[in-house]
């Protein structure tokens, strides 16, 4: 049968999602199911590891049920993955030992201070191009190995560590590869983005036995064959990244200066800097946009931890709307925000403040504040916060990008985008398929598969929206202070809790 079709399996924070595209790239269907946030302490955050294999397994299935499309037509299968969460699972079992430490999670917050307070954040930078942070995988397994009791397993080689993109292809590949792409690599604090290999003072700096990792391949290659018994057909998994990169491609910025933001769960700009490894000057950090054929192109990236989060809490924890749809016309209902900020640091501040222990903190509130103020300015603070990595990669670069291709759930919210624009003054390029995580994924597959060739930098540019900036300066400006002030404070209450 003609091959016709690629599939991407869309693994998120909060949700999974399988997307059906035709080789050119069109969407035909998709599917996705959301699954349980565990939060034991405050600042920790857990996933069952079941329930993200049950959520992505039920998707694939679903979606191409929803596509009404023979799986012999499927010519390769692409995996997009939350990052940085860490798992760890009995070698020959596939059993977990432990729930999914999540990126978000913030217990191994001690490790880093230990490491700064010891003068090796730099070395740790030099090599990773990451500012050392609990975000990242590397003190998550350390955590692991000394307060979750492993460390004994994990030395006699009963062990495996992965990130989701990893966990994934052990249990739905066929031969249970032990793999993990080259960006997903990137993210762990545990890879030498010069020598493009695992790092052995790395691993003795945290503590990590060699014997859990995984063999790191091209973010376009075939690992192996879907399981025969899931979809009744073997498929080749050609494709492994994680989802901030594969949007990077399926937005197809190709080209040196490109940038791209994804809203999601959290706020992730990249921007594509080309072949050579450079440092942000600005609080950026430097990572893999993905590799192929050995060869590695890299981007510069800054992360807000919570950005569509935020409307979910004020849908699951504070009751203030019934679904996430809602928050465009409640913020349209005020005419401005009524000197109200809210600056969502629930799990601290990312890039370019890289602020552990700053905490949610909501100010400019009087009587007359309303419901349409508070989501409004919860909407605002998504834009804020990108912003502020907008600014930081302009430095970086020396100029402004001409503009900013979006995607992600919270892009569809017209209001959140034209205020993105407003508060940035560029222009803010939406595509006709948003699914820019699941197409990068997509597309990645079939370049390995030899379906599909390297984009052109304009591709993505055919039937998108364009949101122009038309606020003034003068109340730019005003925003922008008031944002600004916010901040301060949030940080100010974390540095006092600290004490």
């Amino acid at each position: 049968m003609r091959k016709k079709y690629l599939v991407a399996l869309d693994q998120g924070t909060t949700s999974s999602r399988a997307v059906v595209f035709t080789l050119a790239g069109e969407l035909v269907a998709s599917a996705s199911q959301e699954f349980a946030q565990i939060y034991p302490q405050p600042g920790w955050v857990e996933h069952q590891p079941e329930d993200i294999l049950r959520s992505q397994l039920a998707s694939l299935k679903e979606a191409v049920a929803n596509a009404n499309i023979a799986p012999e037509s499927i010519a390769a299968i692409g995996i997009a993955n939350q990052r940085e969460t860490t798992l760890v699972w009995d070698k020959n079992t596939g059993e977990c030992v432990h729930n999914a430490i999540v990126w978000q999670c913030r217990r191994s917050a001690p490790y880093v201070d230990r490491l700064k307070s010891e003068g090796l954040d730099s070395d740790v930078r030099q090599r990773t191009g990451l500012v050392p942070d609990a975000y990242f995988s590397a003190t998550k397994l350390q955590w692991l190995m000394e307060e979750g009791g492993l460390r004994a397993r994990a030395e006699r080689g009963e062990l495996l560590f992965g990130t989701v993109d990893s966990f994934l292809a052990w249990h739905l590949v066929e031969g249970h590869p032990r793999v993990t792409d080259a960006t997903n690599a990137a993210r762990t604090m545990l890879f030498n983005l010069h020598t493009q290999s695992w790092d052995d003072d790395l691993l003795r700096l945290f503590g990590i036995p060699a014997q859990l990792l995984p063999r790191v391949v091209d973010t376009a290659e075939v690992i192996g064959l879907l399981r025969n018994d899931i979809l009744g057909v073997s498929i080749p998994v050609a494709a492994l990244a994680g989802d901030q990169h594969a949007a990077l491609f399926g937005q197809r910025c190709v080209g040196h200066g490109m940038v791209k933001n994804t809203y999601g769960t959290g706020c992730f700009m990249l921007m594509n800097i080309g072949d050579a490894f450079r440092l942000s000057d600005n609080g950026l950090l430097t990572t893999l946009a993905w590799r192929i054929g050995g060869k590695p192109v890299f981007a510069l990236e800054g992360s807000v931890f919570v950005a569509g989060a935020v409307v979910q809490w004020l849908r699951d924890e504070l009751g203030l709307i019934n679904k996430a749809s809602e928050t465009e016309t409640l913020a349209m209902s005020v005419v401005d925000n009524g000197g109200v900020y809210l600056v969502p640091a629930f799990a601290g501040m990312g890039a370019p403040y890289w602020d552990m222990r700053a905490r949610g903190t909501l100010v400019g509130v009087t009587r007359g504040t309303t419901r349409g103020h508070l989501v409004r300015a919860a909407l605002e603070s998504i834009a804020y916060q990108s912003n502020d990595l907008m600014r930081a990669m302009a430095a970086d670069a020396g100029h402004v990008p001409a503009s900013l291709r979006v995607d992600g759930g919270a892009s569809a919210n017209a209001f959140l985008m034209q205020f993105q624009a407003d508060i940035m003054g560029v222009p803010v390029v939406r595509p006709r398929v948003v699914e820019s995580t699941a197409l990068g994924a997509a597309m990645l597959a079939g370049i390995a598969v030899g379906a599909c060739e390297m984009p052109a930098e304009n591709a993505a540019d055919a039937g998108a929206r364009v949101f122009t900036p038309n606020m003034d300066n003068k109340t730019r400006q005003e925003h922008l202070t008031g944002w600004s002030r916010a901040v301060d404070a949030a940080r100010h209450w974390a540095n006092h809790d600290a004490q």
